[in-house]
């Protein structure tokens, strides 16, 4: 039964524009912790209450999870219908669209999607091996080689330009991964398969070149709302624009401060752009916060006041009271873990839970000193920013028997699950694969393959297994789980030592095809949204643990008490930043987002006598620089975090641009460095091929040649080749 929601009481009142400008193109800008998500669930119930039928509403978010909570709570606010609003996410829908229109781009509409490790293993297979030059240098490992592949389809630039500007030191492959592209694409299309790139990509493409396919589906979703667009790459803006061609009803939610994936693509000039195709959007901002307190938030607008770039925002709250976040001079490294820990026990014997806290980091590594130290105290503990659950090794290799009784023609599943057989090495697989292609034949008649001879026997398990499969035509993935499960356990105890916790990830796999009628939706939906991580198959257990994790993998989520470690300049942000604008002011809007994950105490430090590299730093000595504060929080107004250090208390670092011996102030500090001589004009003018210089990060090297006037390349004694930015490139000439 439909129930009324008294909007204006509910919301505040941009919140409430969001929700009820129902008609034209409206782009929300959604400060940290604004209740966008309320506004979103709001607006999905207004549209269905005003009439709209739900299938004509779609909400586009980046994890399906996402989607089916909001709809969910819609559903709870006002009208049960609201459940039948199509939600997901843009590579689900892509997924839906191409399996009805998959034939009109020359696929089968049983085309196989390919996950992250399939296409490795598929681009691994097609290496060209012997015919590579000879060097000092090694060719790109298959992850290496999956992202510059990737990383090229996503941001539409060409394999070369890419290379040139990211991984200069495999600049001499160029030509060989160029071709490899190519043969990676045709290999794709002759066996019916997609990665998740070929999902969206395909899906502009479909709406670009089919204007039937367009309008129909414009015209079927007539309501659209984007979650999160920030983290949009150019690809899915277009589709955006595309679906909304017929109708212009369309809602994008998200904060450029928060953009911190251009790594996956990411572009947050999306917002910039969005009022520049839509020329009558009308711009919302969320600026109330309900997560943080006040002096937590004048640090994050502190912090993006100085942003080159940005939507203009001022995030405020209606909390009371609230402590100045709080900037920590731990002295070490180990200093820094100890000031933790003990901080954490210090605030667990005065009653609070140890899931009140997080450390949050910037990379993986940096997070190594306090494990060893919670390890010490026995705080038990929980790391996110790890492996993903379908990179594991034997979940691959369990959900390939059941992908080859999908799609019998996969040959990368079949390489895995031939490879795990004895005595079938690379060369008897490809015979198999070849042999059941050319003659057609069966999964389950595998063990009549005549090239056996002596070990004739050798195929009959899996034939036993595939027979078994077959016998359940593909609509009962529970039982299909339970048969593979039996097959794989004696491989599993062969293969890993640590096969009773693999074991318990693979028990998991029961529940989820539990929820399932079909075999292929099952495995589709597994590639589609799979778990983040080994960690989430473990929500049965209760046990209550500190959170460490990276920044990234922490956006979204909140604890009353946060610490970001190793707030250094070379760390946070890391020294190659600034070799680059665009990517230091990715840095900045990563620390952002790391405060704005704190409800009320906000911890940063550092360990100010911990010895780092010289070119990091102004102050100089024999043995080598104490590390410093991250400029990004050296920078802040006086009176906005307060600053202590372990047994000297109340203690204000020197600022990043002055420098010790003077005092005298860099009003460019990015590009000022005491230990090398900036490179001007002057100075690149002196440099030709072949002379030696010194880069601070780098060390020694030589001059290999000038690209396109703005760059150049230098052959480093221990780095390898790297392409530089002469605008942005410390050089020191070695005379």
């Amino acid at each position: 039964m439909q129930k009324e929601i008294d909007y204006k009481k509910l919301l505040n009142s941009a919140q409430f524009d969001a929700v009820t400008t129902l008609e034209g193109p409206v782009l929300v800008i959604a400060g940290a912790g604004s209740g966008k998500t309320r506004a979103l669930v709001y607006r999905v119930a207004r549209l269905v209450e005003s009439g709209i039928p739900p299938e004509s509403v779609l909400l586009l978010t980046f994890t399906r999870k996402a989607a089916q909570e909001m709809l969910e709570r819609a559903a709870g606010l006002s009208d049960a219908r609201c459940r039948f609003v199509s939600g997901g996410t843009f590579h689900s829908l892509a997924h839906r669209v191409l399996r009805s229109h998959a034939e009109l781009l020359d696929y089968s509409n049983s085309f196989t999607i390919l996950d992250r490790s399939d296409m490795e293993e598929a681009i691994h297979s097609l290496v060209p091996g012997p015919r590579l030059p000879k060097g000092i240098h090694k060719f790109p490992k298959r992850s290496t080689l999956a992202d510059i592949i990737s990383k090229s389809a996503n941001l539409e630039r060409p394999v070369e330009d890419l290379m040139e500007e990211e991984y200069a030191q495999f600049i001499e492959f160029i030509p060989q991964i160029k071709s490899l592209e190519t043969g990676y694409r045709n290999y794709k299309q002759a066996n019916h398969l997609m990665d998740y790139d070929d999902l969206i990509i395909n899906l502009r493409k479909l709406l670009i070149d089919y204007p039937d396919v367009r309008t129909q589906l414009s015209l079927r979703y007539r309501y659209i709302m984007v979650d999160e667009y920030q983290d949009t790459n150019s690809i899915q803006s277009d589709i955006v624009r595309w679906l909304a061609h017929e109708h212009r009803n369309i809602m994008v939610v998200g904060d450029d401060s928060q953009s911190i994936y251009s790594f996956r693509g990411a572009n947050y000039r999306n917002m910039f752009e969005f009022p520049v195709h839509f020329p009558e959007t009308r711009i919302i901002r969320l600026e109330e916060n309900y997560r943080s307190t006040q002096p937590i938030l004048r640090l994050a607008n502190a912090l993006m006041d100085k942003a080159s770039e940005k939507f203009t925002k001022c995030l405020f709250t209606n909390r009371i009271g609230g402590e100045q976040p709080k900037v920590m001079d731990t002295m070490t490294g180990p200093g820094q873990a100890q000031f933790i820990s003990r901080y954490i026990i210090n605030q667990l014997h005065h009653g609070h839970s140890i899931t009140d806290f997080a450390v949050l980091f910037r990379s993986g590594y940096h997070s190594f000193e306090l494990e060893a130290e919670l390890n010490r105290q026995g705080i038990k503990y929980t790391k996110y920013g790890g492996f993903k659950f379908l990179e594991s090794a034997h979940i691959k290799d369990f959900l390939a028997h059941l992908r080859v009784m999908v799609n019998k023609d996969e040959t990368v599943s079949w390489q895995r699950v031939l490879g795990l057989i004895k005595n079938i090495g690379p060369a008897r697989t490809a015979s198999i694969i070849k042999w059941m292609r050319e003659d057609s034949i069966g999964p389950a008649d595998i063990e009549k393959w005549p090239g056996s001879g002596r070990n004739a026997d050798m195929l009959k398990p899996l034939s036993l297994l595939f027979t078994k499969l077959a016998s359940l035509h593909g609509t009962d993935p529970e039982k299909a789980v339970e048969q593979v499960m039996e097959y794989y356990s004696t491989i599993l105890e062969d293969k890993f030592d640590d096969y009773p916790r693999r074991k318990k990830e693979l028990d998991q796999l029961l529940p989820m095809a539990r929820r399932y009628k079909r075999l292929g939706d099952f495995i589709d939906d597994l590639v589609l949204e799979p778990p983040n991580s080994s960690n989430e198959l473990s929500q049965g257990d209760k046990t209550e643990l500190l959170t460490l994790s990276t920044i990234h993998s922490a956006k979204g989520l909140e604890w009353p008490t946060v610490f970001i470690i190793w707030a250094t300049e070379g760390r946070l942000p890391p020294s190659r930043a600034y070799q680059n604008p665009s990517v230091l002011e990715e840095e900045r809007r990563l620390l952002y987002v790391a405060a704005t994950r704190a409800k009320d105490h906000l911890i940063v430090s550092y360990p100010g006598q911990e010895t780092m590299p010289l070119w990091q730093f102004n102050n100089r000595s024999e043995n080598g620089s104490q590390s410093r504060l991250s400029s990004f929080l050296n920078s802040l107004p006086e009176g906005v975090v307060s600053y202590g250090s372990i047994g000297n208390g109340e203690k204000r670092p020197v600022r990043s641009w002055q420098r010790e011996d003077s005092g005298r102030k860099n009003t460019n500090y990015e590009k000022y460095n005491a230990s090398c001589v900036p490179l001007d004009n002057t100075v690149s003018q002196d440099l030709s091929t072949g002379d030696r210089v010194n880069h601070p990060a780098f060390g020694a090297g030589v001059v290999s040649r000038f690209i396109s006037g703005d760059k150049i390349e230098i052959l480093f004694k221990n780095a390898g080749r790297k392409l530089l930015h002469l605008e942005y490139t410390k050089l020191e000439k070695i005379i």
